[in-house]
């Protein structure tokens, strides 16, 4: 999806300036205008802009909406990885070997067969970018042993964080069976924006969320991942974080952006599509970089996403190049 510039731009500056006005005063954190909550309403469910520096609130919209966050809970699941790799437990290539209910699992996918075995890293990315729902259960089965003693972690870590709203039900964000939405992954905007602020700020997620495209399986099986996050490359400095759709959940996202030297979160849940979640992602943006009051010594630090390595440089006219294939096993 591609928004043209002109009509973007025409959209965001026309909203700019009376959110900016309202940010500075919190008690009017929600729109007030008749038009301007009309069209909130039907835009999302729910929505919150933070200060990536300072963890600041500045912008809500009915922030502690309750409901289905789909594949946005991957962000949690990333989280229990991460924390499993800085604990030392696995490393990033670490074999998984794919379980019979992993590749059972539906919904976005990079069709893991049974037996299949990929590191730690590729699952990671096959997480991140293609939104794959065999990963995230390959990954948790086998660092937890099971999916259900998995997600026990995720909420136990929802509870550190002050998830105080949240409630998880898998690693992934599929409705349950029953498809009752009370019965699935619960949590808030609110809720979500504080877990991407420590994703942020202790972990390498941007170095997968940032990626645009990435080859996963090489060979005849080989699948050629593409984000489902659309604003990267058409936003300035988006670099994450994670979509998610499920028909009881909407459209939703956890969203960020780098911008000199200052960050920027964005959530949104419930949105009716795409195009308007996305449309109002971009705009939600330009309004909390406009609301940002000036950089404190005391805020965190924030960084841009890791660049990708360059490819290796060609050689040079006269040199030899060697090259060998390691035997199969």
């Amino acid at each position: 999806m591609s928004l043209s510039r002109r009509s973007c731009l025409q959209l965001l500056l026309g909203a700019a300036v009376p959110w900016a006005a309202r940010a500075a005063d919190n008690r009017r954190s929600a729109p007030t205008r008749p038009e301007e909550a009309a069209d909130a309403a039907n835009a999302y469910k729910g929505a919150i802009v933070l200060d990536a520096g300072s963890g600041r609130t500045l912008l809500t919209d009915r922030a502690d909406y309750r409901g289905p966050p789909a594949s946005v809970a991957k962000l949690m699941t990333f989280l229990i990885v991460h924390d499993r790799l800085r604990r030392g437990d696995v490393t990033l290539q670490t074999p998984v070997t794919t379980t019979a209910e992993a590749a059972r699992t539906g919904g976005s996918q990079v069709y893991l067969a049974e037996k299949e075995v990929f590191p730690v890293e590729d699952l990671l990315h096959a997480l991140m970018i293609a939104s794959a729902n065999d990963a995230a259960v390959a990954l948790a089965i086998h660092l937890a042993g099971s999916r259900e003693a998995f997600v026990e972690l995720m909420n136990t870590r929802a509870r550190e964080l002050g998830m105080t709203q949240t409630l998880f039900r898998s690693p992934h964000g599929l409705p349950p069976s029953s498809r009752r939405i009370e019965d699935g992954d619960l949590t808030s905007p609110r809720d979500l924006a504080t877990l991407s602020l420590q994703l942020i700020r202790q972990t390498n997620v941007l170095a997968y969320t940032s990626v645009k495209q990435r080859t996963f399986r090489p060979g005849p099986k080989r699948i050629d991942m593409v984000n489902h996050n659309h604003l990267l490359g058409k936003v300035a400095g988006v670099d994450g974080l994670k979509t998610g759709f499920t028909r009881g959940a909407g459209f939703c996202l956890a969203a960020t952006a780098f911008r000199n030297g200052r960050r920027v979160i964005v959530v949104t849940m419930g949105s009716p599509d795409s195009k308007t979640r996305d449309i109002k992602i971009a705009e939600l943006l330009e309004k909390g970089f406009l609301a940002l009051p000036p950089a404190s010594p005391e805020d965190t630090p924030v960084q841009p996403a890791p660049k990708p390595p360059a490819p290796a440089p060609a050689p040079a006219e006269g040199e030899t190049t060697v090259r060998f294939k390691l035997p199969g096993r």
